[in-house]
């Protein structure tokens, strides 16, 4: 019995040592989107970003209003031939939201960096977010490229009522703040930096009145 129990635990410290390096390669190598927003956001789904959409169906909740911890998937355009996904920080306004995404911007020349709580700007005629301008770190400023989205999924499991949205998405976020700002060599916080992103910040505190570092 004692040998059949250190064989167990044996077998799970292997397992958990080998997540931990996965992570820690994934961090080294530097972050694809889909790999960062499925880590940060919870909500497991594989494979390319573009095909996050359609794979959520009868999964999780899908809609087109901003809620904190849901995911925007991005339409493939242009370059961005597998699309994007990146995972709402926080919602400033109906139109402004603010969101936590990797291989974005090229941050001192390097691709897959983690962007912390950066601009997107919702410019659909409808309101509707399904065209958006981001912020990109190179010009400090919204990019001038227009992007087409496919909408926002949530953490929530597919007919959820929206409070139970709010919920999940509200205690993810919790989890991810601790798991962002705790003091220790998570790959993650070591590979996120702040973007720097004035407008995000200027618009919160006329949204919030909080105080700005703007002159």
């Amino acid at each position: 019995m004692f040998l059949r129990t250190r064989h167990i635990l044996g077998c799970l410290i292997a397992a958990g040592a080998l997540a931990f390096s996965s992570v820690s390669a994934q961090a080294e190598e530097g972050w694809q989107c889909a790999a960062f927003a499925r880590v940060f956001s919870g909500i497991q789904i594989f494979g390319d970003a573009w095909t996050w959409w359609e794979k959520a169906s009868g999964r999780y909740a899908k809609g087109d209003t901003p809620v904190s911890g849901a995911v925007l998937v991005f339409r493939p355009q242009g370059a961005m031939r597998l699309g994007h996904v990146a995972v709402v920080s926080q919602v400033l306004t109906d139109r402004i939201i603010q969101v936590t995404h990797a291989n974005w911007s090229r941050i001192g020349g390097e691709r897959g960096q983690i962007e912390q709580n950066v601009t997107v700007v919702d410019v659909s005629p409808a309101g509707d977010w399904t065209q958006v301008k981001v912020w990109y770190d190179p010009s400090k400023d919204l990019g001038g490229t227009t992007y087409s989205t496919y909408g926002f999924v949530y953490k929530s499991a597919a007919g959820a009522g929206r409070n139970a949205a709010l919920t999940v998405a509200q205690n993810t976020m919790r989890q991810m703040a601790q798991t962002v700002s705790s003091p220790t060599t998570n790959p993650v916080q070591n590979l996120a930096r702040d973007s720097g992103d004035k407008t995000a910040s200027l618009t919160q505190w006329v949204v919030g009145g909080e105080s700005s570092d703007d002159k």
